[in-house]
């Protein structure tokens, strides 16, 4: 990956039905670039993280900043959100598992810094 810009500094790509997703040993490396926090499966199936917050408020700004990343990277995660916390998932579904648009999307989370 010599070459290539920071992860938050890339776009998302479109993926059609032969993409494969990312084997363990293929996901690691893109991991290793993320802030801490964040957990890769054992099967490498998706990553996650749990954001915490002092209040309702602040939880809603992160989701919506989260939303706004979402919306122009056309790559959405899956979310719980509580009082004071927001479960971030991402996983590419029409692949079936990890593609570098998740570990994208990861990073241009942890530049929000919340």
């Amino acid at each position: 990956m010599a070459g290539l810009p920071s992860l938050e500094n890339r776009h998302c790509a479109v993926f059609d039905s032969a993409t494969k997703p990312l084997t363990v040993k293929q996901a690691q490396p893109l991991f290793t670039q993320l802030a801490s926090g964040w957990l890769l499966d054992a099967d490498a199936k998706e990553i996650r993280q749990e954001f915490r917050f002092k209040n309702f408020y602040h939880t809603m700004a992160f989701v919506n900043a989260l939303a706004w990343i979402a919306h122009q990277q056309d790559h959405h995660p899956d979310l719980e959100v509580g009082y004071n916390r927001c479960l971030v998932r991402y996983s590419t579904h029409s692949i079936g598992g990890l593609s570098e648009n998740d570990f994208i999307c990861a990073a241009k989370i942890d530049a929000l810094n919340p």
